[in-house]
């Protein structure tokens, strides 16, 4: 019985940390930002860019900017994929796009620096860039040849239609909203001014919040305060409000739907505030973080005014459908990491993972293939790993793998490109990966970024000349 309320403990401790502010501030514009660019941003405006006849120095970095923008997962990002490969976009950018989107989106990238720091999001983002145009670029050059003749016979992208100036200046908006809130500058944390809130009790109620959800810093389990606690009041209330006020938009404005943004607004400038326990009630600090989160909210609205209602009713329906289709995920990912952390003993990570080796790499890319989680929960999952004493190599390997890679979207994408397509691009992740944790683990452990490059460089220019020979043995054996 005792083990069982030590699980539930642990769940609950994996979810108060979830739903602390500073991830509120990560998560709720960020769902907003995927929203807005599935609603206002026309989609040929993305794809055009993705063509045959786009130079490589347009059509890479574009295809990776497109899947920057979308919150999916290794299953869900193959529609995507499969539309715009079958519209006529090259082999090497539509793999890009097929690799980066769930490695490096703007959600998982936020939710890395907010849960693991900004240190592990950079790497993330830098790896996964140059590793996903790495491995579209090889694809591409191992199969020029049938690509030739499947682009000779599909259609071009056309010109398309434009990204809008009211819906950049929006989209900035939004992505300053994000930046405010998560970015970690002391200037942020100026207090402009604070206030002490009577409120007897408070004393108590944090210490039976502290039974029921204890601290453990031995495995990264940060507790439930009052903040929070009120804070997952405000998101209960937001799901009851908007389940009709945002869910039924696309139908037009109700009621309900005026009532789900103000509690929305409300949550993040409560996020925002510096909230601190004192002996007579709360200690509550305006700080120039708490300024600014509230200035961009209060922004948006003659902002979101200049659409029209109909742009509007899809922006909040995309969005939306967006926390329907993650966040539950999310919440219930969340709490079984937190369950299974408490059986999980630090001495097994650090015997298979501890160290920087080329096995415990490997072991952290097979686990994420086998493994498989929905979009952003391998972020807690991870950061479960550090707590317990994996080392930072494998645990980016597992980053880059996971999302990537799973049992089902290695069968959609066979059927989607054939093959032999489809277990290169498999191989590759699974190498680059490994390459990736290897080379970010031996730059934490103090290695030079100059003395790494010339052996990642070596490694690619052999891979590629390999591979390049393996494509021509298979199409002379087809001959």
């Amino acid at each position: 019985m005792n083990i069982v309320v030590e699980a539930l403990q642990g769940g609950l401790a994996g979810l108060a940390s979830y739903l602390a502010a500073h991830v509120l501030l990560c998560l709720v514009p960020a769902f907003f930002i995927a929203g807005a660019l599935s609603a206002l941003v026309p989609q040929q405006s993305i794809i055009r860019f993705l063509g045959p006849d786009a130079s490589k120095w347009v059509s890479y970095p574009a295809a990776a900017g497109a899947g920057s923008l979308l919150a999916v997962c290794s299953c869900t990002i193959q529609p995507l994929f499969a539309g715009i490969y079958k519209k006529g976009a090259g082999l090497g950018p539509a793999i890009t796009f097929l690799f980066f989107a769930p490695a490096a989106n703007i959600l998982a990238l936020s939710y890395t620096g907010v849960a693991l720091g900004a240190d592990f999001a950079i790497a993330r983002v830098v790896l996964a860039l140059s590793f996903g145009i790495g491995i579209g670029m090889i694809m591409a050059i191992l199969f020029r040849r049938s690509e030739a003749a499947r682009l000779a016979q599909s259609e071009a992208f056309g010109g398309g239609e434009g990204i809008s100036r009211q819906t950049l200046l929006f989209l900035a908006t939004l992505v300053a909203l994000l930046i405010a809130g998560t970015l970690k500058l002391d200037f942020l944390k100026i207090v402009l001014l604070d206030v002490e809130l009577p409120l007897p009790g408070i004393g108590a109620l944090q210490a039976m919040l502290d039974r029921l959800v204890p601290v453990d810093e031995a495995t990264g389990a940060e507790g439930l305060s009052v903040q929070g606690l009120v804070l997952i009041g405000l998101l209960l209330a937001i799901g009851a409000a908007a389940w009709r006020g945002l869910g039924l938009v696309d139908n037009g404005f109700n009621r309900l739907t005026p009532l789900a943004l103000g509690l929305i607004l409300l949550t993040l400038i409560v996020a925002a505030l510096g909230v601190k326990n004192s002996e007579n009630g709360l200690f509550l600090a305006l700080t120039v973080r708490s300024a600014v989160v509230a200035a961009l909210c209060l922004a948006l609205i003659p902002l979101a005014r200049r659409f029209d209602a109909w742009d509007v009713q899809q922006w909040l329906w995309e969005t939306w459908r967006f926390v329907k289709q993650i966040f539950p995920l999310l919440v219930v990912g969340v709490f079984l990491v937190g369950v299974i952390r408490v059986f999980i003993r630090p001495e097994w990570i650090q015997a298979v993972a501890g160290s920087n080796t080329v096995l415990a790499n490997l072991t952290g890319v097979v686990f994420g293939v086998f493994m498989y989680f929905p979009t952003l929960v391998e972020v807690p999952v991870a950061k479960m790993f550090l707590s317990l004493g994996m080392h930072p190599g494998p645990l980016i390997a597992y980053l880059m793998a996971d999302p990537e890679l799973s049992l089902q979207s290695i069968l959609i994408t066979t059927a989607i490109i054939g093959k032999l397509r489809a277990w290169t691009y498999v191989g590759l992740v699974a190498v680059f990966s490994t390459l990736a944790g290897l080379t970010y683990g031996a730059w934490v452990d103090g290695a030079s970024l100059w003395m790494l490059a010339l052996p990642v460089g070596g490694f690619v220019a052999l891979l590629v000349i390999l591979l390049h020979r393996f494509e021509r043995a298979a199409l002379a054996r087809a001959a």
